[in-house]
């Protein structure tokens, strides 16, 4: 009866802010961002809070420091063992009969449609507007070391997921922190849990959902003309919604499609750009490098260049947020490392090749100005001049229009795409959340998937702002507690590691014939 209270609470709770947030469409959405920052500001503050000192948030410095752990605790194991991560990923260990809901392929793309998205496109240009060309090297390293983030927390997913007579499973730190927690004699494991799911349904809501919203309709519009938010919404709501209520088979089928088909497409648009412009790939490197160590004349130098390739990184591919072992928890495995070493792939797709293709392009096409005499960019305000004054969404879209005049028509379904698949792996990231807090009867089910849908209607039809920054805040506090989860039980991904690997030296584990 009390969960059963509690969640008609949080459905009164999510139907009065659907209620304040779409009477944007009667000029009153000022008073309500203004309302909802104030009472949620003092949260985003804290969350995003800098280091002493500094302009270096707190939060990614728990990630990174995190990602440098498990890095050091596994020997590396991003590097060690990615070729087998492959092996995994093109089913050549896979058994159907295992239990599971998705291929390893299915979990990775539904992950990856996850993290690539808006922040590989808009976000890297920021880092860049503001860190210069050298953003790019720690971003990359950053991606990198996160890695093995993802390895620790997606093995953790499927060690200690649910499964259900059905066939279906449940997953995530929700599951790992509570039962992991338990089983080795921990206190706190249940709370820790809980305090997850509540960040994640959040997360889910904002982040994963309005402002893919937002973001996807802003792009239309720019292209096609003005017009009316809702119907953006109405569209997005309706083609979530035919997808998400099938589950995570459904999703999976969507995403195993829709993420190789915009990564190609997102990254061979890339490709001939530098192709178009080979002479100038290594002269691009070479600012990289030299901005990473010098700053280039940046604000901040060195340290602003490193600030801000962490922070996109962080955002970007969000290992250490645990958001990804929840889709990876569906994979079919008996054994939980092999999906813990299909996840290392995720930053390594998301940061290293398409974040980086991004930066290439922007570098390459002459998008950030530099003063003909000293040969150092131009700063102005903090932020590097740019060739038409652009920041951000923009900037890539000015970098790709340079070489090719349509192709921000190709970028803006690239968005689109993004977005979409945005918002079906994190319906399914929050419906975990929910479902682990109220059970998982039907009837909860549907009440998510119904109040998901009518979210995206409102992030396309509103300006959001305080909304969003409340959101954002709710997904790397998800990181605060899973990274907590993560170092009590990386010992017992150390000892599923070392046998799994052991058997497979000895021929125990063999390739399975298909």
């Amino acid at each position: 009866m009390k969960l059963r209270n509690a969640m008609y609470s949080m459905i009164v709770l999510f139907v009065g802010m659907f209620q304040a947030t779409i009477a944007k469409a009667e000029g009153i959405d000022a008073a309500v961002n203004s309302a909802f920052a104030s009472s949620t500001g003092w949260f985003v503050s804290l969350i995003f809070a800098p280091l002493p000192g500094t302009s270096f948030p707190w939060i990614v410095l728990w990630l990174v420091v995190g990602a440098t752990v498990f890095t050091l605790y596994f020997g590396f194991v991003q590097f060690r063992a990615i070729g087998h991560s492959i092996d995994l990923v093109k089913g050549d260990y896979s058994d159907p009969k295992d239990a599971g809901e998705v291929s390893h392929f299915q979990a990775l793309t539904t992950a990856l449609s996850g993290t690539v998205g808006l922040g590989n496109i808009a976000g890297v240009a920021v880092a860049i507007g503001i860190g210069g060309p050298g953003a790019t090297f720690w971003m990359i390293l950053a991606g990198l070391m996160g890695m093995a983030s993802k390895f620790v927390e997606c093995t953790l997913g499927v060690k200690y997921r649910n499964e259900y007579k059905d066939g279906s499973v449940s997953g995530g730190p929700m599951y790992y922190i509570s039962k992991g927690f338990e089983e080795r004699g921990l206190p706190g494991g249940k709370f820790l849990a809980a305090l997850f799911a509540v960040f994640c349904i959040f997360g889910a809501f904002g982040g994963g959902n309005m402002f893919q919203a937002n973001q996807a309709h802003a792009q239309l519009s720019s292209v096609i003309g003005d017009y009316p938010g809702w119907i953006t919404g109405v569209v997005f709501a309706v083609l979530v919604f035919l997808v998400i209520v099938g589950g995570i088979k459904s999703i999976g089928k969507v995403t195993e499609k829709v993420v190789p088909f915009m990564g190609v497409l997102y990254v061979g648009a890339g490709v001939i750009i530098l192709l178009m412009n080979i002479d100038q790939i290594a002269w691009a490197f070479g600012q990289i490098f030299e901005g990473a160590f010098t700053g280039l004349g940046v604000a901040g130098g060195m340290v602003g260049a490193l600030i801000q390739g962490f922070k996109r990184a962080a955002f970007s591919n969000e290992a250490g947020v645990g958001s990804a072992a929840i889709a990876h928890s569906a994979v079919k495995t008996n054994e939980p490392i092999t999906e813990g070493l299909v996840s290392l792939l995720e930053p390594f797709i998301d940061t290293v090749v398409i974040c980086t293709m991004t930066a290439l392009v922007i570098i390459i096409t002459g998008q950030l100005v530099s003063d003909p005499e000293t040969g150092l960019l131009l700063v102005e305000g903090g932020r590097v001049v740019t060739a038409d004054g652009s920041s951000g969404v923009a900037l890539t879209s000015a970098a790709f229009g340079s070489a090719i005049s349509w192709f921000p028509y190709l970028l803006v379904l690239a968005v689109v795409l993004f977005a979409f698949s945005t918002m079906l792996s994190w319906s399914y990231y929050g419906l975990k959340a929910w479902t682990y807090l109220f059970g998982e009867g039907k009837t909860a089910e549907l009440v998510f998937k119904v109040l998901f849908c009518l979210f995206v209607i409102v992030g396309a039809s509103a300006s959001l702002g305080p909304v969003i920054d409340f959101s954002d805040a709710m997904i790397f506090a998800m990181a605060v507690v899973n990274i907590i989860g993560l170092y009590c039980l990386m010992p017992v991904v150390k000892e599923e590691y070392n046998s799994y690997f052991s058997r497979l030296a000895s021929g125990e584990i063999k390739k399975f014939n298909k």
